[in-house]
């Protein structure tokens, strides 16, 4: 196996420890301990970032891969997977925004945006997790 295939794989091990340091953040943050809240989410940042490099380089080289599903499965898949993609193109320029906001110290304009790109990115990295249980594992070709 070449590098590429094991992509995918890496994809979403990186989805979920984007998802746990989303899920610990949020944690610090209602607990008052920014420094903490802080760490995580710069690591969700930089962890979500390597995500896209992954993500554009397997595309690149790999292009899709037809979902082998059948039956009810399929609407299914393809509801979850056009929600994660129209999210996650819509959350990138929301989570930018958010960081710059809590780099240059605005954190009412912070609060503000992140308690709509909270929700969102952890249901984007979620849902990715979803998609490549489905598409590689349960329903493979």
């Amino acid at each position: 196996m070449d590098m590429v295939s094991y992509l995918p794989h890496l994809q979403a091990l990186l989805n979920a420890i984007t998802v746990s340091l989303l899920s610990a953040g949020y944690y610090f943050i209602k607990n008052k301990n920014r420094s903490a809240h802080k760490a995580c989410m710069i690591g969700a940042a930089g962890v979500s970032a390597v995500f896209m490099v992954c993500y554009l380089i397997y595309h690149a080289k790999v292009g899709n891969i037809p979902f082998a599903g059948e039956g009810i499965i399929r609407p299914f898949y393809f509801t979850v997977l056009a929600t994660h993609v129209i999210l996650a193109a819509i959350n990138v320029p929301l989570v930018v925004i958010t960081l710059v906001y809590a780099i240059r110290g605005i954190f009412g304009s912070h609060r503000r945006i992140a308690r709509r790109s909270l929700p969102i990115w952890i249901y984007v990295s979620a849902t990715g997790l979803l998609v490549y249980l489905l598409a590689f594992h349960l329903y493979s070709r």
